[in-house]
């Protein structure tokens, strides 16, 4: 991922790379917002009438938000920290292994070949449905 990211961001100036980086955090801010207001929305909506539960405030809804993100979502799993250096089946590795120039030649592949190699496939699966067939 790290060598996808540095090949996106080599052809751009460092104002770009600025104006994405507040982009984000601006979209971050009004994604808290957004769900801090979901979740208040919701409580006050449902949990009130059923449960007879008091309302709560925005600020209440963002600690709800926070409080099941560590409960049930985790604070992440970023691939440099692993827990223990003995898990050589850890995903990321894998994942850091990856080699994007190789799909380069994916679309010549299937225009070359995918078509042949289809049909064949569909010969195959007839044939082993009907052995009887003439085909």
């Amino acid at each position: 991922m790290t060598n996808l990211l540095k090949h996106k961001m080599r052809s751009k100036s460092p104002g770009e790379i600025a104006g994405w980086i507040v982009l984000g955090i601006i979209a971050i801010t009004a994604l808290a917002t957004l769900f801090g207001l979901i979740i208040m929305w919701l409580w006050n909506w449902l949990m009130v009438d059923i449960f007879q539960l008091k309302s709560i405030t925005y600020w209440e809804g963002i600690g709800i938000f926070i409080l099941f993100k560590i409960l049930f979502g985790g604070l992440g799993s970023g691939c440099g920290s692993s827990s223990s250096p003995k898990d050589s089946n850890n995903h990321c590795k894998i994942e850091k292994k990856s080699d994007f120039s190789k799909w380069k030649h994916y679309d010549d592949f299937w225009k070359e070949e995918g078509d042949i190699a289809y049909k064949e496939y569909v010969k195959r699966m007839n044939y082993e449905s009907d052995p009887e067939s003439p085909e």
